[in-house]
């Protein structure tokens, strides 16, 4: 999403200073957060298809895979998974959303399967997480760091609270998130470009798809 198709935003977030941009380093990895069924069903507390630009948000995440794939760029997964009958390592999380119980381990509804084409190959990394960020109490920096990426790539769902919540961390450990805007998806519309808007404020780069797939085919050697 560009600039002039934000809503209107007060005259700060329009000023320079909001605009500076981190940039692309040296060394990119993607990184898919919680792209499973949970969002795409109409059988789930988490269902994001009424609307309709996250609905479509998976055909984004696919090109930028194969891109990813295709240029040898690292693939990272942040899934989440429960693990204690009880959810008591749910902590305050699912006591604010009890939805979160989809997760765990057990459950017999599926709504942590793949999505198709969306689905983790025996080389990359899945990192499992309990809360939004995929940095919180996991390893995840330690990956990137073994990768040798300064680069986060970050598309998933939802916008305005895993991707939301991961870009902001990442930037707080010192790595560059860059947010794709269409492969990314959230339940509402507003709250979508609102959260946007504000990460690329911020936290982090909003770039297009054309840009994420034009920089990960690069030479990066």
């Amino acid at each position: 999403m560009a600039h002039s198709e934000y809503p209107p935003m007060a005259p700060s977030y329009q000023s320079a200073e909001s605009n500076i941009k981190l940039g692309w380093g040296s060394r990119p990895a993607l990184m898919l957060i919680d792209v499973c069924r949970a969002y795409w069903s109409e059988e789930s507390p988490l269902n994001l298809l009424g609307n309709p630009e996250a609905a479509a948000s998976p055909n984004s995440m696919r090109r930028l895979l194969s891109a990813a794939r295709a240029s040898n760029t690292p693939v990272l997964w942040a899934q989440v998974r429960y693990n204690k009958g009880t959810m008591l390592d749910g902590g305050m999380q699912y006591k604010k959303s009890s939805g979160c119980s989809i997760w765990q381990e057990g459950d017999t509804r599926g709504m942590d399967a793949w999505l198709p084409g969306l689905e983790a190959a025996a080389e990359d990394t899945v990192v499992f997480k309990k809360n939004p960020s995929a940095f919180f109490a996991t390893t995840l920096s330690s990956e990137l760091q073994l990768l040798n990426v300064d680069t986060l790539v970050l598309c998933g769902v939802s916008t305005s609270g895993c991707v939301r919540a991961t870009a902001v961390d990442a930037v707080c450990h010192g790595f560059r998130p860059i947010v794709v805007g269409s492969a990314s998806g959230d339940r509402s519309p507003a709250i979508q470009n609102a959260t946007l808007r504000d990460l690329d404020a911020n936290y982090a780069d909003v770039v297009s798809e054309e840009e994420a797939i034009s920089k990960m085919l690069a030479d990066w050697s």
